[in-house]
């Protein structure tokens, strides 16, 4: 992606995503109260990559048909925020300052409830298959213009599911390289 990010603060959208609305999202008790940024992975089936059944998903028009795997979780009513493609292709389904459902049970720092104060990006892939590099591209892209447009996130605020809801996530898992992550966005 070689167009600029960056967020427009009144509808909530970064750009050059593409946006697929959903109704799996509702309005945050307070909009200004968005200080954690979570990293998850996501792939539909698993460890399969492409298709449309991440958008199905997360618009809640999943076809539990179309694989056995689906059955358990067509009825999900889950989101989130944006999702990196393989091809690092960015994906946003909620404007930032609504409520994504994306963190379920989950606390940072002693705080309760991650989706009412968090962002959340996932990554197509699984916890032990490498990311692709212009998906890690990507995310420091989106992260530098995340941390402008809400400075109450910085670098320590930046969780992966497994930290936010240990025993019980394990994403974005021990192929998600952090450090190369964190050296990314250092350089900006």
């Amino acid at each position: 992606m070689t167009e600029p990010f960056y967020i427009n603060l009144a509808t909530g959208l970064i750009q050059p995503a593409r946006f697929v609305p959903t109704e799996h999202c509702d309005e945050r008790e307070d909009p200004k109260d968005i200080s954690l940024l979570i990293i998850h992975n996501i792939s539909l089936p698993p460890r399969q990559f492409g298709g449309p059944y991440i958008d199905q998903l997360f618009t809640g028009t999943l076809n539990p048909s179309e694989h056995p795997y689906f059955e358990d979780i067509a009825a999900l009513r889950v989101s989130s925020h944006l999702l990196i493609r393989r091809n690092g292709e960015l994906v946003q389904y909620v404007p930032f300052h609504k409520r994504a459902w994306h963190a379920g049970v989950s606390s940072f720092e002693g705080r309760q409830k991650c989706n009412d104060f968090s962002i959340g990006i996932e990554l197509e892939g699984a916890d032990d298959i490498p990311y692709e590099g212009i998906q890690y591209l990507t995310l420091a892209k989106v992260t530098e213009v995340i941390l402008k447009a809400y400075p109450q996130i910085n670098p320590e605020r930046i969780a992966g599911h497994s930290d936010i809801a240990p025993g019980r996530k394990t994403d974005p898992g021990p192929a998600f390289d952090w450090s190369y992550y964190r050296q990314l966005t250092a350089n900006g």
